[in-house]
Order: structure tokens, then C-alpha cells, then sequence
């Protein structure tokens, strides 16, 4: 089935289908993520993006004539799940998917798109290896741990100076990358952490964990993982009289962060893509979106749009839904969206994205840091 020439219409699909505005679309977009599982919300970002997305472009008149439709294939994070998934969008011949979300994910099923013949836009998984295959189906619309890592790094050795700084991840493709990428370069500016420890995703009790850090009189953490665990450690830290400084990536970026950690959370650092919601030319959006009781400000969101933007703008210039034309295409051109005009490198990077680093406070909301 390689290079899938049109996606097949008269499918039952069993995945859950959302966002059609109409009563047959012609051109089914897989949207790939967790739907269930301890990081859903961020899945709920993606989604909440990639139908907003496709709700717009049906409004206006579809693609070339045909209408879209969201197919929404859970893999909850995990990555035997994700090649399932993988699988069962190409027998499903969906030949166009955005996701998936998490790097640990995303990596296997990009190896059975690839292929397959399958375009894979994703809009959150950072892992640099995803890209480093020499594939021609991959894409993304956000930044890598390779710009994330060293940025929160030189934030650290400017902004922070540590005396005594510990690197905790959660064992995992992207918490582990992110967190040894930080390593690396707070090492070559003189910063040698006292801890590089890894936890197990899933966790609850992080007692021993926040004993050694108070025995290394650790007054920095950075934290490579998702909220989860780190609501928790923070928790648990405060509980526990440990009251150094945490940071983390824009998988901690998220409310209920807040939630679980409670005023725990106040004054932790986050590292995000820049608030896309803020910006003046994305008002309608954010309204329309906010309009239908959904949150246009999570991390994701208009990178996921973006996503769908890149894809569908390429299939109305090129006249075709064929996946190979539309790398081809996507690669040679500069898109403009709600995330700004981006451009692919080979390897189907971004030539170019900024992160910010922001205050996150207890009510779940955010500044940005100075």
C-alpha cells in the first residue's frame, strides 16, 4: 500500500468521529493522540485545534470541493498502542493524519506511515530522533527538544545560577531527551547538577526522591516529563519542607498542573511555545473557539491548527490529496498561518520556532518570566 494514490470513502471506521459539518466528507484527516489516559488533556489541545481547523475550512468551502472530516484514533499515549493505531488508520485508508502527540508515540507510528505512504503532521512530539530517519511523511508544526532543552538551559545559566541543581525526568522518550539536553548544556557553562535521576511515570509517592534532594541541598530542579508527576513531586515538596525552585517543559504546561499541586504550583517555571491566543490576528479564532465552551490557550492548540492549515493549503495548491505531492510541496513552501509563516527544513522540521519561558501560578494561569 505504498503511496496510496485517494482516501478510500465508505468505510465503516469504529475509531470515534468528530467535527464533520457535514453528512459525507470527502477527505477523512486521522487525528492521532490520547484521548484517555494521564496526559488526555493535552489531546484535548490537539483536538480542540485540528476541528476548529477543519470546521473553518468546511465553512468556506472545503478543499478543491470536498469537505473534511476528524477521525479520532486514541493510542493514550503509549506506544504499543500507537502502532496499533498506526495500523488500523492505514486500513481504514485514512492517508492523512495529524499527530501523533507524545514523541515515544509518535516514533513507531511514523516508521508504518512512512511506509504506508501516509502524510503525518504532528503539532507536539519534540523528540529530535523522530525526524532524523530521512523520512519524506513527517512533519511538525512545533519546536524541538534540541532549541527547547538549550533555551530552558541558557534561562537557567543567565536567570538562575544555581548553587545546587538536580535534572529529574520520567524515564521516557521526551522527558528524558528534554532533560538530558539541559544537562548537557548547563555542564559546558560551569553547572554541574548534584542529581540526574530518573522516575517511573505513574508513580505517586515521591518521598525518598525529595529526601535525597534535601540531602544535596538542591535549590533548582529541572524536571523533564509531564504534569502528572511533577504536580505531585511539587506537593509532596511542600508538604515535606523542600522549597527549591522547579522547572519544566511545556509538558507541565497544563492547569491541572494546578490542580494536583495546588499552591505548589505558584512560581514554577514553564517552558511554552508563545501564546498564539494572544496574538491580534488570532481573535476570531480565539473567540469562535471559546464560543463553543473550549479553551484556545493550551500549547497545542494552534499548532494543531497550523497543522491542518500546512496540509489542506498544500492539497488546494497542488489540486491533489496525493501524499507524495503534498510532501513535495510542503517542503518547498512557506505556509501562512496561525502560528506564523512557517517554512520545512528536509527533514521535515520547522527552519524556525521560539519558546518562551513563563511564571506558571496557582489558579493555572501563566506570565511571562523576566
Amino acid at each position: 500500500m505504498k503511496n496510496l494514490k485517494k482516501t478510500i470513502l465508505g468505510l465503516s471506521v469504529s475509531a470515534l468521529m468528530l467535527g464533520a459539518t457535514v453528512a459525507e466528507a470527502d477527505i477523512k484527516i486521522g487525528l492521532a493522540g490520547p484521548a484517555t489516559g494521564p496526559v488526555a488533556q493535552y489531546g484535548d489541545m490537539q483536538k480542540i485545534g485540528v476541528m476548529a481547523a477543519i470546521e473553518q475550512i468546511n465553512k468556506a468551502g472545503g478543499v478543491n470541493g470536498e469537505m473534511l472530516e476528524g477521525v479520532i484514533y486514541d493510542d493514550a499515549c503509549d506506544p504499543k498502542q500507537a502502532v496499533a493505531v498506526a495500523n488500523k488508520i492505514v486500513n481504514d485508508g485514512v492517508q492523512h493524519v495529524v499527530g501523533h502527540l507524545c514523541s515515544s508515540s509518535t516514533e513507531p507510528a511514523s516508521d508504518i506511515y512512512e511506509e504506508e505512504g501516509v502524510l503525518m503532521i504532528t503539532a507536539a512530539s519534540t523528540s529530535p530522533t523522530i525526524t532524523e530517519k530521512g523520512y519524506q511523511m513527517i512533519f511538525r508544526t512545533i519546536g524541538l527538544d534540541s532549541l527547547q532543552g538549550p533555551f530552558a538551559a541558557q534561562y537557567v545559566i543567565d536567570k538562575i545560577k544555581p548553587k545546587n541543581m538536580a535534572i529529574i525526568h520520567d524515564k521516557q522518550q521526551y522527558g528524558e531527551g528534554l532533560a538530558t539536553s539541559v544537562k548537557n548544556e548547563v555542564e559546558k557553562a560551569g553547572i554541574k547538577p548534584v542529581m540526574f535521576e530518573g522516575v517511573t511515570a505513574g508513580d505517586k509517592d515521591f518521598s525518598a526522591l525529595i529526601a535525597k534532594l534535601k540531602k544535596n541541598n538542591v535549590d533548582f530542579v529541572y524536571y523533564g516529563g509531564y504534569h502528572p508527576e511533577l504536580g505531585l513531586i511539587l506537593r509532596q515538596s511542600k508538604e515535606k519542607g523542600f522549597d527549591a525552585k522547579f522547572m519544566g517543559p511545556e509538558g507541565v504546561g497544563n492547569p491541572d498542573i494546578s490542580k494536583i499541586a495546588g499552591e505548589a504550583s505558584e512560581g514554577l517555571l514553564v517552558t511554552l511555545p508563545q501564546s498564539f491566543d494572544q496574538d491580534p490576528a488570532n481573535q476570531a479564532l480565539v473567540k469562535a473557539i471559546s464560543d463553543k465552551g473550549e479553551d484556545p490557550t493550551g500549547p497545542f492548540v494552534f499548532p494543531a491548527y497550523s497543522a491542518i492549515q500546512v496540509m489542506t493549503d498544500a492539497m488546494k495548491a497542488t489540486g491533489s490529496t496525493d501524499t507524495q505531492e503534498l510532501a513535495d510541496y510542503i517542503r518547498s513552501n512557506t505556509f501562512k498561518t496561525t502560528t506564523g509563516d512557517l517554512d520545512f527544513d528536509d527533514k521535515g522540521d520547522l527552519t524556525e520556532f521560539s519558546f518562551v519561558v513563563y511564571n506558571w501560578h496557582a489558579d493555572g494561569s501563566k506570565t511571562a518570566a523576566k
